[in-house]
């Protein structure tokens, strides 16, 4: 069997699946979240708002950047053997498709089923009652109407820049004709009617969502602003006719490409090309289905759009205000409960947690278990008198950052801070300009990123004098320092203050700040220099090991997975008697059922409740089993062009625990999806077969150990003493 399976050439682009395909695949799933009747109502909203939202981004970064690729005659095929223009065409297809389940969802299933309980969703303005009518007459002029800047195209007045990602009224008008008068800005009348376009903005500063007064007791009524804008159209260009209103919205390429070489001052730079997003390449045009025929030529003419790129809409466009109607009021029977984040049985409020570090790693696993734990480690470390230097690195962080707030206090408290704030996070980038500047104005030392590589890594290192000397305490982590996203995304850290993995901290930031490479490492792997050679050796391990009659597995937990090298000696370990077992969210360009590999390979995508972040990396080792996370994903860019860490797992205790994670993921006959060898996805068999959620089991788990710890607490004896005799 080895021989004949070391002769197969895993490299062919059949045993690929193209990696754009393979993510509109993925938000196929997630919209199967919002087509799922078992599934709370306005759950099912949130989840087709994503589906929007995904889209929106995918557009302007991944499909922008094979209209480049087409644009400037380029031709090489990708790991599946397409080149960008068979790309452009397989996604445009698969993307239509998308848009039209998308509201075939929302019209047919959403709608409905929302006015049957309890909210109604106007969607044209003609039909409100005459009272309503009142109402939202009153409601324009009092607060859209100021806000609003109509325009009209003619020969003095060229056709306006249309925002990225806005939402627009476009108009087809004539003008009007009165005996004894010209217009202030025709001198001559026509003799025939000449129809003009005029167009306005729908201000994204007010909300989309406006409530109507209530008709029947329980029912709330909803009418969107652009329906109020159009019914009011006529305010706005009073010496026009208006013969025909649509709504259009456009994206834009939104991708853009540094020449960090050549940068003297990078912030500076990306500030610069953050301005021209607004304006770059239309690649997408959104428009109502019926719109008029001419009003769509002008449109399509001056945008420089092609047909292809227009996707004609039966219903609202942009389907991200569904995630602001998820917010209102009166409607929590209709969603999950929320789940409040347990405390860590290990930490009590108010612990000193460099004691509890020093006695042993903390495991935190969110958002089951809270996130404060990680703000309280650089909160503390910002007073505590013996901390000499915190160091961080930081890509995504919230609006108003906690973590953000004790790092510029330890500065101005005399500390030594060093904080990394990765300019070029993609579309965070204004984000962190902002705090990278408040830092520095506190007195931190801020690095902007590496020329050429993004900074993706989590890792924080608080250095501490103590009796015994110096002493290093380290956090590392699957996900963002967000403390807004740690409650929606699965992620897991770790605290330690391990001496080896100090080290190997203080290595990390000396080559941050300058360039300073180690001789070597004890326990961490870096991308781009020697993550992706030690992901390499740890799977041709297990191929030896299942070789030579030893236990071998690999049980890896991602977003996504499309390195090709990574894939290549996946196959050749599964044609090797490798049981390799995938969790991968996102993309995955892996195939199952490849000649060879036996069905050795099994691929499983969960999509819940929660974001699955997590990277998780399992390997058998002969028996002697090692466990690591990280940072990083297995795609070119993670293992290539970005600052990761990989960091194993050394206490049992805690081994276990990530294990445990894996095991119930594995485990999960409800959310779980399986690739299949087409590239489609399908969910378990449920027959005969027990129920398993694993995001709701590990909940159920987290909130039952924050009750016993109560419990415990509870039967504590505290003795009362005399103040004055403890004094």
């Amino acid at each position: 069997m080895g021989d004949k399976n070391s002769k197969t050439d895993y490299s062919k682009p059949e045993y690929y699946y193209n990696r754009e395909l393979s993510w509109i695949a993925f938000n196929n799933r997630v919209l199967g979240e919002a087509r799922d009747k078992t599934i709370p109502l306005f759950e099912r909203i949130k989840f087709l708002s994503i589906t929007a939202s995904n889209l929106d981004e995918f557009f302007m970064v991944r499909v922008a950047s094979l209209k480049d690729m087409v644009n400037a005659g380029y031709t090489r095929q990708d790991i599946a053997g397409m080149t960008p223009t068979e790309q452009l065409e397989a996604v445009n297809q698969a993307t239509h498709e998308l848009v039209d389940l998308q509201y075939a969802t929302y019209n047919r299933s959403l709608l409905p089923l929302l006015a049957q309980n309890g909210l109604m969703v106007i969607e044209n303005h003609e039909e409100l009652t005459k009272e309503d009518c009142i109402f939202v007459d009153r409601y324009f002029q009092d607060n859209v109407y100021p806000v609003l800047t109509p325009m009209a195209v003619d020969s003095s007045r060229p056709f306006p820049l249309i925002r990225n990602k806005s939402l627009n009224l476009g108009a087809l008008v004539s003008r009007k004709e009165k005996k004894g008068r010209r217009h202030l800005f025709h001198k001559k009348s026509a003799e025939k009617k000449e129809l003009e376009f005029a167009t306005v903005q729908v201000p994204s500063v007010l909300p989309r969502i406006v409530q109507l007064p209530e008709l029947e007791q329980g029912t709330k009524r909803v009418i969107l602003l652009e329906q109020i804008i159009e019914r009011n159209m006529d305010k706005l260009f009073l010496n026009y006719n208006i013969e025909c209103v649509y709504p259009f919205r456009i994206m834009r390429n939104a991708d853009f490409a540094l020449e960090e070489e050549d940068t003297e001052d990078l912030l500076k730079e990306i500030e610069k090309q953050l301005k021209k997003r607004q304006w770059g390449q239309a690649i997408r045009l959104e428009v109502e289905d019926g719109i008029e025929e001419r009003l769509l030529e002008i449109i399509k003419k001056e945008l420089l759009i092609d047909e292809r790129d227009i996707y004609t809409i039966p219903g609202a466009l942009d389907l991200t205000f569904l995630m602001k109607m998820y917010g209102l009021e009166g409607f929590e029977h209709l969603r999950n409960k929320p789940f409040v984040p347990q405390p860590v049985p290990e930490i009590e409020s108010g612990d000193d947690l460099f004691e509890k570090i020093r006695q042993h790693d903390i495991l935190l696993h969110h958002p089951y278990q809270t996130f404060m734990p990680v703000v309280d480690f650089i909160k503390q470390a910002a007073r505590d008198s013996q901390v000499l230097a915190i160091k961080q690195t930081l890509y995504r962080v919230s609006g108003n950052s906690p973590i953000i707030a004790a790092l510029a206090q330890a500065a101005e408290n005399g500390k030594q801070v060093s904080v990394l704030v990765e300019l070029k996070a993609r579309f965070d980038e204004e984000n962190n300009i902002v705090w990278a500047r408040k830092l520095e104005k506190a007195g931190c030392h801020v690095i902007y990123g590496l020329v050429g590589l993004k900074t993706h890594c989590k890792i924080t290192l608080v250095v501490r004098r103590e009796e015994e000397g110096v002493r290093r305490y380290v956090h590392l982590g699957t996900g963002n320092y967000n403390d807004a996203t740690a409650k929606l995304y699965t992620d897991l850290g770790i605290l330690t203050c391990n001496e080896a993995i100090g080290e190997d901290a203080t290595a990390v930031f000396n080559m941050l700040s300058g360039y300073s490479e180690p001789l070597g490492w004890n326990h961490l792997a870096l991308a781009p220099l020697w993550l992706k050679d030690r992901f390499l050796y740890l799977i041709n391990r297990e191929k030896k090991n299942a070789a030579n009659n030893s236990p071998a597995r690999i049980v890896a937990k991602m977003n996504s997975l499309c390195d090709p090298d990574i894939i290549r000696a996946l196959y050749e370990a599964a044609a090797a008697g490798v049981k390799i077992q995938l969790i991968v969210r996102g993309i995955c360009c892996l195939r199952t059922g490849v000649d060879g590999t036996n069905d050795n390979i099994e691929v499983r995508s969960i999509v819940g409740n929660f974001l699955e972040h997590a990277r998780i990396f399992y390997f058998e080792n002969g028996g002697a089993p090692e466990l690591y996370m990280a940072s990083a994903d297995w795609m070119p860019r993670n293992l290539e062009r970005r600052v990761e860490i990989l960091f194993p797992v050394l206490n049992a205790e805690l081994k276990e625990q990530v294990w445990h994670v894996l095991e119930v993921q594995l485990n999960d006959t409800q959310k779980a999806q399986f690739l299949q060898a087409n590239g489609s996805y399908i969910k378990s068999d449920k027959r005969e077969k027990e129920q398993h959620n694993a995001q709701e089991e590990f909940c159920v788990e987290y909130m039952a150990l924050g009750t016993k710890k109560e419990k415990q607490q509870a039967r504590v004896f505290k003795p009362e003493y005399n103040q004055s005799i403890e004094e």
